[in-house]
């Protein structure tokens, strides 16, 4: 069901980072002020080296900034212990890699249902929401399959059920079409499109492909570490 009724999910205040690099500092990220609302389909672009990632990064909880806070949900990531911060993940951020990073001795059910077997859901359930996620993605019937015997555009669709099935508030993308052929990737952006609409999902790209750009509802520029422009479609 679509949300009507958006909240803040995203917040960060003066973030900023800044790498040793051969003992000589890098800054990745200069004092970056971001609002990302509910259901919001974020696209966040600009050269390489401009931040892009590293802020997908800090937002993650998978770096910790210089600098500045980060809150998801009104929650400070700063301020959970390690074990905190990685429930808090597990529970409430949906990854998907260029790499697709799936597990290639599991078959893609239990690709999917990793996620959940961490949280504790119970068998039953877990077999239901893998079936019915991966049929939203287009793959039904594959949940025997070993990621090997995919393509490369069904193993990021498996990538996406697994970041989806577990009904995370926000979706990070890093470069999601970047390895596929370009029907492939506008099939994908299409599907994500329409999973957000249903399901009232954050997604959050970080992106070098004009497909993106071009579905994204709202384009946010890097350049040097800064937001150099904010547009909403």
């Amino acid at each position: 069901m679509e949300q009507t009724q958006r909240t803040e999910v995203i917040v960060t205040q003066d973030v900023t980072k800044v790498y040793d690099a051969d003992r000589i500092p890098v800054n990745a990220l200069n004092g970056v002020n971001l609002t990302i609302q509910s259901g919001e389909f974020t696209a966040i672009v600009g050269p390489s080296g401009s931040g892009k990632t590293t802020l997908l990064n800090i937002i993650s909880g998978l770096d910790a900034p210089t600098e500045g806070k980060v809150l998801l949900s009104d929650k400070v990531l700063s301020e959970m212990t390690g074990n905190e911060l990685s429930d808090f993940r597990r529970d409430n951020i949906g990854f998907i890699f260029q790499a697709y990073n799936l597990i290639p001795v599991l078959t893609v059910e239990e690709n999917v249902e990793y996620i959940m077997l961490l949280a504790g859901v119970p068998k039953a359930e877990r077999h239901d929401r893998v079936v019915a996620m991966l049929e939203a993605v287009g793959l039904k019937d594959v949940e025997g399959r070993l990621p090997t015997q995919l393509s490369g555009g069904q193993q990021q669709r498996v990538a996406i059920a697994r970041a989806m099935v577990s009904e995370p508030t926000i979706i990070l993308a890093d470069e999601p079409t970047a390895n596929l052929d370009s029907k492939t990737g506008a099939d994908l952006l299409v599907m994500m499109s329409q999973l957000n609409a249903e399901t009232g999902m954050t997604f959050i790209f970080s992106t070098h492909d004009p497909m993106v750009m071009e579905s994204a509802k709202r384009l946010i520029t890097f350049r040097d570490g800064q937001v150099d422009t904010d547009e909403t479609k």
